[in-house]
């Protein structure tokens, strides 16, 4: 019996020895071998490659203030410990990511939790108004920054908003999109906030583009990431592009500009220019085209009831068509669309206006599932023309962005507008016409407009340069220069923010739209692609919920006990039944 007891004391000391060496064992080999395993079907937390490098290069710490602490319904709780789970994932790939958890509503002085709002707002961060609901009937309106403040080396700081305000969806949807783009949200700040050099981006100016003005937001918001500024090619060789001679023979091409944007011009290229953006293409240059072939705008309504859209020659269509699309000459009337203010008295001093849809102004959804407009909200258009994607460029990849409803009506130029169709109701028969496309991606090698329409001379010319096939490169084409132009403010004569419409007071996904166009554009595939993750919605019956609520907390407080409770009871049994002996 003696025997025993010591041959079962040695072993399970050896027992000991070995788990104990094992787990050495496996500590020493984890410290040389990084690995994660991710057991979710959808892939919640494995990082995408472009997310790992990005992250692997750190050299200096990025810090996250996150706003999404304090007592939140359910839905921004589980946006806060997604956010969290995600910057600890960052954590495991580099130890140069730290942040932490603030309530800004922690003060119970209003003046002092004011003064935080204030400096939130000024930091780039918006609120969000919650109506929490209790069981009991009860409601409290809260206030939420569901934002971040990102800085790099404490010199460095960018706001990014973590909800995703998406018209027609409900609050859980709207979230589980939120927590979607967590991952692109985050990494795209640590790739921006640790940037040294800015990428260039120029507003082509000379064919009547948009006034500075009308592009003021935009141009601040694209001005935290990048050099913005404004080019008039004027049929200058160095405007868009650089030569340096090395050599009497070296001479080299190099663009001046990551990105160029053509914002609504109204004026016709000339063949010099279009030659020179021509060449920018073939050398690798991206370009925003915001261009419309039918010239219509609501000032022409402001003293009168109708004007007539008409088309305009900007000299481009060879050029669009040789690189993939077709701009038509007609304007798109969709039933999904914004609202139209219109004065219809007034009483005590001040005009009466009320609100009715207008048909051109369409509200754009995405055409595919590509990353840039996946799980986006709608954009704003007015007087947008349907494209075409053609046969003409060979190789060229064709990706629609943008579209109008299943209900929508085609009218050919020239068109005629009238406030009159805002008082009768709209024949829907009439708005018969399937979504149709008003914003392509074109992505590939582009065949060059003056292949074998140049003189030989200038072909040889090695300070021009002269390319008839692009380098891979990638351009996007918007039927509409108006999606990129802000309202300014009637009382105060100042830019509002992109996408925010005065009169109804609705914020539309304008800026989203162009500021994903730039970044792809410019930094490549790789970032973009992150929107693409899909995470699946597991929603919670709430009438299910609150007619079941006591059952499911009886459950799920007695069974687990009680389980713990019998396992002990046999436990017990067994333990007895085998040293009795």
């Amino acid at each position: 019996m003696e025997n025993k007891r010591k041959n079962l004391r040695k072993n399970e000391i050896i027992a000991f020895l070995i788990t104990v060496a094992i787990v050495v064992l496996v500590n020493i080999i984890g410290s040389f071998v990084f690995t994660r395993l991710d057991l979710t079907s959808e892939k919640r937390y494995t990082l995408s490659p472009t997310t790992k490098e990005i992250l692997n290069n750190l050299d200096d710490y990025v810090y996250f203030k996150v706003y999404l602490e304090g007592d939140f319904p359910a839905g921004f709780k589980k946006l806060r410990r997604e956010t969290k789970e995600m910057l600890d994932e960052f954590r495991a790939y580099s130890k140069y990511i730290d942040y932490e958890f603030i309530n800004p509503s922690e003060s119970e002085d209003p003046n002092e939790r004011q003064e935080n709002y204030r400096l939130l707002y000024q930091s780039g961060l918006n609120p969000t108004n919650v109506l929490d609901r209790a069981s009991d009937g009860s409601s409290k309106q809260m206030i939420i920054w569901p934002g971040a403040l990102v800085s790099y080396r404490n010199d460095t700081e960018i706001a990014i908003d973590l909800l995703e305000n998406q018209l027609g969806q409900s609050s859980e949807e709207a979230l589980n999109a939120s927590m979607q783009n967590l991952e692109f949200r985050l990494i795209d700040a640590v790739k921006k906030v640790t940037r040294f050099k800015k990428p260039n981006i120029a507003f082509i100016e000379g064919h009547g583009e948009l006034e500075p003005m009308d592009v003021y937001d935009i141009t601040q918001s694209l001005s935290q990431h990048y050099n913005v500024g404004r080019v008039e090619i004027g049929g200058r060789i160095d405007a868009l592009m650089h030569r340096t001679q090395d050599t009497a023979k070296d001479v080299k091409a190099f663009k001046s500009f990551d990105a160029i944007i053509i914002a609504k011009p109204t004026q016709p290229f000339s063949e010099k220019d279009k030659f020179l953006i021509d060449q920018y293409i073939m050398h690798g240059g991206k370009v925003l085209w915001l261009v419309e072939p039918v010239f219509a705008t609501m000032d022409s309504l402001q003293s009168q009831e109708s004007t007539i859209g008409v088309e305009q020659d900007l000299n481009l269509d060879d050029m669009l068509f040789k690189y993939g699309v077709r701009l038509n000459r007609d304007l798109l009337l969709d039933l999904t669309c914004a609202a139209l203010p219109v004065r219809t008295g007034q009483m005590a001093g001040q005009p009466q206006l009320e609100f009715f849809r207008w048909f051109y102004f369409p509200l754009l959804q995405a055409a595919s599932n590509h990353p840039m407009v996946r799980n986006m909200n709608a954009i704003k258009a007015d007087f947008v023309s349907s494209m075409d994607a053609t046969t003409s460029a060979n190789g060229i990849n064709q990706i629609p962005l943008l579209k109008t409803s299943d209900y929508t009506k085609v009218s050919g130029a020239p068109v005629y507008i009238t406030l009159a169709m805002l008082r009768q109701t709209p024949d829907q028969r009439m708005f018969n016409s399937k979504g149709k496309n008003v914003a392509y991606l074109l992505k590939g090698s582009f065949p060059s407009l003056y292949a074998n329409r140049i003189p030989q001379e200038l072909v040889d010319s090695e300070e021009l340069k002269y390319l008839d096939q692009s380098e891979p490169t990638a351009m996007i084409v918007v039927s509409d220069g108006d999606i990129i132009r802000n309202q300014i403010d009637i009382k105060r004569k100042m830019p509002l923010p992109l996408g925010f419409d005065q009169y109804t007071e609705n914020t539309y996904a304008n800026k989203e739209f162009i500021e994903n166009c730039i970044s792809y554009l410019v930094d490549g595939e790789g970032l973009i692609d992150i929107r693409s993750r899909e995470l699946k919605i597991r929603l919670l019956d709430t009438t299910k919920i609150a007619k079941e609520r006591t059952k499911w907390q009886i459950i799920n407080t007695v069974v687990p006990i009680a389980l713990i409770i019998a396992l002990g009871f046999v436990m017990a049994f067994i333990r007895k039944k085998k040293y009795s002996k």
